[in-house]
């Protein structure tokens, strides 16, 4: 097994940087907007761009949600593996609302269809926009795209692309990973 970095801490932070202001572009002051990151590693990119908005660009009261998808996945009773939940934690109306699904790595789609259906529980918006940071083409099952994209990825084969973030795993770096 082999792994190349792509993105190095520092190439993280400037992308992160960039969505926020696409973000704020689209957005301008969140009041009509939330933000809902996709369990679980989509919560670490939520995070950090919650924190980019409110602290470098002054933009008070942005609503940040988690939202677990396990058991609305297509894929939930297949295999032998027991699947653990994780918290869904969206203490706010989403009805009306515009909301920003964001993930770390849009690979197949099938997690952003599971999360269409999730959301669905908590009201229906007006809008649902799609906030990844990695988008990994010619991979898809489903007719999903990024409305915001952080890097785009040509993995083929037996590549896997795995982002790491400082608050889970130590480090934030953007692998390409060869079985």
């Amino acid at each position: 097994m082999s792994q190349k970095v792509l993105l190095s801490a520092k190439e993280i932070n400037i992308i992160l940087h960039r969505l926020a202001c696409q973000l704020i572009e689209n957005h301008l002051d969140f009041k009509d907007t939330v933000l809902i990151g996709i369990q679980p590693r989509g919560v670490h990119v939520a995070e950090r761009l919650k924190k980019i908005l409110e602290e470098e660009y002054h933009i008070d009261g942005v609503k940040l949600g988690y939202l677990d998808i396990t058991f609305f996945r297509d894929d939930f009773r297949r295999g032998d593996k027991t699947l653990e939940a994780n918290k869904t934690r969206i203490d706010f109306l989403v009805e009306g609302k515009k909301v920003v699904f964001i993930d770390d790595v849009l690979y197949t789609g099938r997690s952003i269809r599971s999360a269409l259906t999730a959301i669905q529980s908590f009201g229906r918006p007006s809008e649902i926009e799609l906030l990844t940071f990695i988008d990994r083409r010619f991979s898809r099952h489903l007719p999903i795209q990024p409305d915001y994209r952080g890097r785009q990825v040509d993995a083929i084969n037996e590549e896997r692309v795995e982002v790491t973030w400082k608050e889970q795993d130590g480090e934030d770096t953007v692998f390409l990973v060869n079985k």
